[in-house]
């Protein structure tokens, strides 16, 4: 055996995805998991996940671009497989938190896709770090300060599409009542917004049941929800700067929660394409994973 054996970070292949592995690394003192992998000499492609999801929301598409891109998928602050830190959810605070792992990793420039709260982040990111992001895409999500609307909609049709905001506000509660039924919830939660349940197979839910039992993991997932006015309210300063320059894609489902994307983004963003992904609901890279990859790829061409 070698006198000089090289110590390298410890990493472990993902089952069921080829040539991609888990690995971990600290930033700022919060320990983040992340998946990576893909073509080492493509395009680097930055993935974030929304509620109530992990870097595995994203597993199907990540297979589909594997071929083109070297794609870096990490579970955020208080999501999946990484710490629970006790403070630091507001939007701008958690895209650092991303910012220096891209840092770390020696990623200069990058596109960027994010779903959900991943896109509530996604927005000051590139609102901050415009020279590192060379295209950004977000999918179904209103961002707060932005296009997320004040007063959410109580009539029948809408409410079940965002009653959950005000309900993840509270303090306390939602922990209680969802504590040791986190499949009840995760099952409406994951298979009510999807236009067809079986989109989640038992394994996907099993998963999920997993992370959101994770000692903190709960109240880390409300917490973005819980300092959403603060994210509100650092989004309305960054409006300041002017609008969003760099190319943005607008992706909505046609049974999403967002039914434009595009139109309300204009006012905020220079350079707006807006697409709609057709049999899909809110889970739209679960749902539609070879029509979004097509889709992204295309965009980042």
């Amino acid at each position: 055996m070698s006198d000089h054996a090289i110590a390298q970070p410890w990493s472990q292949p993902v089952a069921n995805l080829p040539g991609f592995a888990h690995h971990y690394a600290t930033v700022e003192g919060v320990r983040l998991h992340y998946v990576s992998g893909g073509n080492p000499q493509g395009e680097i492609l930055l993935l974030l996940a929304g509620f109530p999801q992990s870097w595995y929301a994203w597993h199907q598409v990540m297979a589909q671009l594997a071929d083109r891109y070297f794609i870096i998928a990490p579970d955020l602050p208080g999501q999946g497989d990484s710490d629970k830190p006790s403070a630091g959810y507001d939007t701008q605070a958690l895209a650092a938190k991303v910012q220096g792992l891209m840092q770390q990793l020696g990623h200069p420039r990058y596109y960027l896709a994010a779903h959900d709260v991943g896109a509530w982040v996604a927005w000051p990111y590139a609102m901050r770090y415009s020279q590192q992001v060379i295209k950004l895409a977000l999918l179904d999500a209103g961002i707060p300060g932005i296009t997320l609307p004040e007063a959410l909609p109580a009539t029948p049709d809408k409410a079940w599409k965002t009653w959950h905001f005000a309900f993840h506000l509270l303090p306390d509660l939602p922990e209680a009542l969802i504590s040791g039924r986190e499949e009840i919830y995760l099952e409406w939660f994951l298979r009510r917004k999807t236009a067809s349940p079986m989109v989640f197979s038992d394994a996907d839910m099993a998963e999920y049941v997993r992370l959101l039992r994770q000692n903190g993991a709960l109240r880390a997932g409300l917490a973005p929800y819980r300092v959403v006015t603060q994210s509100a309210e650092q989004n309305r300063a960054l409006r300041e700067q002017g609008k969003l320059t760099l190319p943005l894609l607008a992706i909505s489902a046609d049974q999403g929660s967002i039914p434009d994307m595009a139109a309300p983004l204009r006012q905020f963003a220079a350079d707006v394409t807006g697409i709609t992904i057709a049999h899909s609901g809110h889970f739209i890279p679960d749902e539609q994973p070879l029509a979004l990859a097509a889709a992204l790829a295309h965009f980042f061409r």
